[in-house]
């Protein structure tokens, strides 16, 4: 095994080894939420993800911005193609290892991939216009300065870089089958890099060409793994987390609320109709106050969110200059399970809620108390302002549902900490005493025994 092989194989260790470690935990932060069945027909389940994660269905609502992501989303699956081909390359110290398998078919594959790469090129060049030049309203709201600006710039320069090292590296490729085809297996012309390497690398010397290919080649596989090692920090997790949460998307109509057990029961009760024994004496808790409240389901969607802000451009209470935005609501989820998650490794017993605490007691998720909450990352004012319309529902492109969290987390201050607007106490006070919103006479059904 020559030198390059080794570094290759090492290189391709630690990067997977450090991705690896960072993916397993990431899936740790999504089941410190509550355990939540999944419910429906598989059928339907596999549907969404081919159709809305795969197929991008719901892109296409906003046509340009739909085409420029869909040529860099085909660019990167059929990339994968030639990234293949790298990994056995690099691991078994050979060269274009599927040019004479494949004959024709490679030379299809790698101009399909280098015209599908140009066209990548002109998205990420149109997308940075847009977030940096054009400034469109979505991405440049208060929750979408420094980090999450930066994140999304560094990764489409990471998209430049990966296009300079496919292009380096197959231009200087098509030059040197000319001068050593014993070592340069002939791929067939390239629409793109045999028309420019014509004009940038014939004439060059083979020394200078082979570092130039060298070049490229390590270029392109070192960017992708430092963007796999990226990745789990990024907003562009959406990658492979978009599928899981196109699956595991509910498939009741948007709208339907769900229940709560413990209110049904006392309800129950108080008609005579709960069987014995199902009532506890013991006062729940109602709502979400902390992440450990959701279940896994909205701690992946958090995961998942694209930070594209169609939810927040469609949401109405935004709109009208509230301060609710439904994707900092999954920012902040995402942001407060990190907290948590740091804090937990630390093993700190400071962590541990007081009541909990003991000879031996290891912090863990069961007994872990900072101190703070959601309510210390989201504002009951963001809370309040939600008008329950399901447009930040029907927007998200990977069928993200911000508007569960938020029922979550008012249901926890009306029913958990009797709080809420001083505005709506009319309004529960009527209902609990007259069955209805609107403060009205006992016998307002009058008219229907009139004759």
């Amino acid at each position: 095994m020559g030198l390059e092989q080794v570094i290759f194989v090492m290189i391709t260790l630690v990067a997977f080894y450090f991705a690896y470690k960072q993916f397993s935990k990431l899936r740790a932060n999504v089941f410190l939420g509550k355990p939540d069945a999944t419910e429906g027909p598989t059928g339907q389940r596999w549907k969404n993800v081919l159709l809305v994660a795969f197929g991008q269905k719901k892109m296409f609502k906003r046509l340009i911005p739909a085409v420029m992501h869909l040529f860099i989303y085909v660019a990167f699956l059929f990339t994968q193609v030639e990234l293949i081909e790298i990994l056995i390359d690099g691991i078994f110290g050979v060269h274009r290892f599927f040019a004479p398998i494949l004959g024709g078919l490679y030379t299809f594959i790698i101009n399909f991939i280098e015209i599908l790469s140009v066209l990548a090129f002109v998205a990420t060049i149109v997308f940075l216009a847009r977030r940096n030049l054009l400034k469109i309203p979505r991405f440049v709201k208060s929750e979408m300065t420094w980090w999450p600006k930066l994140d999304a710039n560094l990764i489409l320069i990471g998209e430049l870089v990966l296009l300079i090292g496919i292009f380096t590296m197959n231009g200087a490729d098509v030059a040197l089958q000319k001068i050593d085809p014993e070592h340069y297996p002939d791929t067939g012309y390239l629409a793109i890099s045999s028309t420019f390497s014509s004009f940038i690398f014939d004439g060059l010397p083979k020394g200078l060409l082979v570092t130039l290919e060298r070049a490229g080649w390590w270029l392109h596989i070192l960017t992708v793994y430092a963007f796999l090692n990226y990745l789990p920090k990024s907003k562009h997790l959406h990658i492979m987390f978009a599928f899981p949460n196109t699956y595991y998307a509910k498939l009741k109509p948007r709208g339907e609320m769900e229940n709560m057990p413990e209110i049904m029961n006392e309800v129950k009760s108080m008609m005579g109709l709960a069987p014995e024994g199902e009532i506890s004496e013991e006062i729940p808790e109602f709502g979400a106050n902390d992440i450990f409240d959701f279940s896994w389901k909205n701690i992946l969607g958090a995961y998942s969110c694209t930070e594209c802000g169609r939810c927040t451009a469609e949401c109405p209470a935004n709109i009208t200059g509230k301060k609710l935005s439904p994707r900092k609501i999954l920012m902040d989820i995402r942001d407060r399970v990190t907290e948590v998650r740091n804090n937990l490794e630390t093993g700190d017993i400071k962590y541990i809620a007081e009541e909990k605490r003991g000879e031996g007691v290891k912090l863990a998720p069961e007994n872990y108390d900072d101190g703070k909450s959601l309510f210390d990352y989201i504002t009951r004012e963001e809370l309040h302002a939600c008008t329950t319309c399901n447009a930040c529902v029907e927007a998200c492109p990977i069928l993200i549902d911000p508007l569960e969290p938020i029922l979550k987390m008012r249901r926890y201050e009306i029913l958990t900490e009797s709080a809420g607007p001083a505005e709506w106490t009319p309004m529960f006070t009527a209902i609990e005493n007259g069955g209805a919103v609107w403060q009205v006479p006992d016998d307002r059904d009058a008219w229907t025994r009139e004759g």
